[in-house]
């Protein structure tokens, strides 16, 4: 019996690789053809089409081919040159500007920036108000000042105004109330010279704003330096 059911499986796949190689073909049995011949009839100038090896692929373009002078080669897309020249933008200001100020520095920013590039817009600079210790006749004089401020806990910074130097910054405010409740805490720890003055009047004017600054406005800058009145530009608040 094991031996009928071994010889009828040989025969059986003896008979299925006779069918699926096409032996049978002639007899009218075999497997159904796979080709789609349809497909090739879709491809549209196969003639054309050329296969790169990995460093071929790679390879740049050469010179005087499209995207080598700048621009990508995509139509509507700026060249990676371009991008770059252009840099992120910043929004950068400065003033305020009195009346006669801002009337130069109109003029020089018509003719120096493009029209779109920068605004003049009303602006109001508040008072402030300092309170101080100084002058002082020389450097070992304020080097002695700030030990003893340094011993009392009270806190103090350089001064940015030459016209007050050497002296030492204990703190500024928009008021001269405050200025003087913080003269009046510090006088509690000690401190007896410090000062309240006026550095600066509150101003009423013009501020420049330019919303977007990138490298190539800003490079065109130092045009209209001059006509700032020694005011330095910061970023917009």
């Amino acid at each position: 019996m094991l031996r009928l059911i071994v010889l009828t499986l040989l025969l059986l796949n003896a008979a299925y690789y006779a069918f699926s190689q096409g032996l049978l073909a002639p007899y009218g049995f075999g497997p159904g053809a796979q080709a789609e011949p349809q497909r090739m009839a879709q491809q549209i100038k196969p003639e054309s089409l050329r296969i790169l090896n990995p460093p071929e692929a790679v390879q740049p373009p050469p010179i005087g081919a499209s995207g080598a002078s700048g621009t990508s080669g995509v139509p509507g897309m700026p060249g990676v040159q371009a991008v770059a020249d252009s840099g992120p933008a910043e929004c950068l200001q400065a003033g305020v500007f009195n009346e006669e100020q801002t009337v130069v520095l109109r003029e020089s920013l018509r003719s120096a920036l493009p029209p779109n590039s920068w605004v003049l817009e009303e602006a109001i600079e508040p008072a402030r108000w300092l309170v101080y210790m100084g002058k002082y006749s020389n450097d070992e004089a304020l080097a002695k000042k700030r030990s003893e401020l340094r011993g009392l806990g009270v806190a103090f910074e350089a001064l940015d105004n030459a016209a007050l130097a050497p002296g030492l910054l204990l703190g500024s405010f928009t008021t001269r109330t405050d200025a003087e409740q913080s003269l009046a805490r510090i006088a509690r720890k000690g401190v007896k010279t410090a000062k309240v003055l006026e550095e600066r009047a509150e101003q009423r004017g013009q501020r420049l704003k330019l919303p977007a600054v990138n490298t190539a406005l800003r490079s065109q800058l130092d045009a209209i330096k001059p006509q700032l009145a020694g005011k330095a530009f910061g970023p917009c608040t």
